[in-house]
């Protein structure tokens, strides 16, 4: 024999029926007896409608700030002057150097991305290139993804911890022919 409903259960029960939408349309639908007590009426906050006046299909909308205070994720502008930056994301610009990071740990990828950045901007080289690879892709069966290309993943933020980025000027995915999205071009600092 079910249990009867204590007055508190019964009282929530009451506001989740009344929030929900029945699939039947209410004339046929039947009520089981134990649950078929007078509805509480729950007051909804009136819904929020953006102002459109002026709108028109086509125009430009205005700049909003997005829901939360957020703004739109804007891609900063190159530090770099715009002529070697357009020369540098077409792959016209030839890298001085090198490093090839393919089947290297993490614990051994770092320190050898530092020794080479720094001793690039030692020898005062402009530009360099940073082979990370793109990862292998395995078969993941585990419920929580694995993320492929740790060190794809991992070469950018350690560019951007010191002591390397007080050496270097820009950071940009490699053009297709020295590497696309496998490999970064590391712009340095002029020596002073």
């Amino acid at each position: 024999m079910a249990r009867k409903l204590r007055p508190e259960e019964r009282e929530l029960w009451n506001k989740v029926a009344d929030t929900a939408t029945p699939l039947v349309p209410p004339a046929k639908m039947e009520m089981p007896r134990a649950l078929s007590l007078p509805k509480a009426k729950i007051e909804r906050p009136a819904s929020v409608q953006p102002d459109l006046k002026g709108f028109k299909i086509g125009a430009k909308s205005r700049s909003t700030p997005l829901v939360g205070g957020g703004q739109a994720p804007v891609k900063p502008a190159p530090v770099m002057d715009a002529k070697s930056f357009g020369k540098l994301t077409r792959g016209k610009l030839r890298p001085e150097g090198r490093i090839d990071l393919h089947g290297m740990t993490m614990a051994e990828a770092h320190p050898a991305l530092q020794d080479f950045i720094l001793g690039s901007a030692q020898l005062q080289r402009r530009l360099v290139l940073v082979i990370t690879g793109k990862g292998k892709s395995k078969p993941d069966y585990g419920p929580i993804p694995e993320r492929h290309g740790v060190l794809r993943h991992n070469v950018p933020i350690w560019l951007r911890q010191s002591p390397l980025s007080s050496v270097i000027l820009e950071v940009t995915p490699a053009h297709q022919r020295h590497g696309g999205a496998g490999a970064l071009y590391v712009y340095l600092r002029r020596g002073r």
